[in-house]
């Protein structure tokens, strides 16, 4: 998911937040391992009933497994970049987390290339190479591919010859 805020006033900025798509909030996760859970229970209720005694043991302990595996999985969402962008940097820091990049807005280029069956999308600049946005469908990586270019052709318009 792509969120561009640019800024109320002032000098030009604009901060993009980046983050993976989720299809469930974590009131429904827990819902749906409740779900699950209880089908699971059911299941092995009746199995118990007819003589399997060990089946309810089963069932907690695969109840919990799946539980822990789907918050494991839910929790991985909480990942997420920051772009902002003003007239001199460009700055990319990476939540949760510390890992920050800082790069000169004029000289910055965004570059789409292909690699492991996916499109990344590469911001270099003097030498050095950040990939930003892996987490995004190709599609979107495309789309901030063209709305970064646009915000640098804006902050830095080419002069006429």
């Amino acid at each position: 998911m792509i969120v561009l805020r640019p800024a109320a006033a002032g000098p030009p900025c604009a901060t993009i937040w980046l983050k993976p798509n989720r299809a469930l909030s974590r009131r429904d996760l827990r819902r749906w391992i409740g779900v699950l859970a209880a089908l699971a229970l059911t299941t092995a209720g009746l199995g118990a009933w007819q003589g399997n005694v060990f089946a309810p043991l089963f069932a907690l302990v695969e109840s919990s497994a799946v539980a822990l595996a789907l918050g494991v999985a839910w929790r991985a969402g909480d990942r997420s970049e920051r772009i902002t962008l003003d007239a001199t940097s460009l700055e990319v820091q990476s939540l949760p987390g510390r890992r920050s990049a800082r790069f000169q807005s004029y000289w910055v280029r965004v570059r789409l290339g292909e690699g492991e069956g996916r499109h990344r999308l590469l911001l270099t600049s003097h030498g050095r190479e950040l990939e930003i946005g892996a987490f995004l469908a190709d599609e979107e990586r495309i789309e901030l591919s063209r709305k970064l270019m646009v915000l640098l052709a804006d902050l830095h318009p080419q002069p006429r010859r």
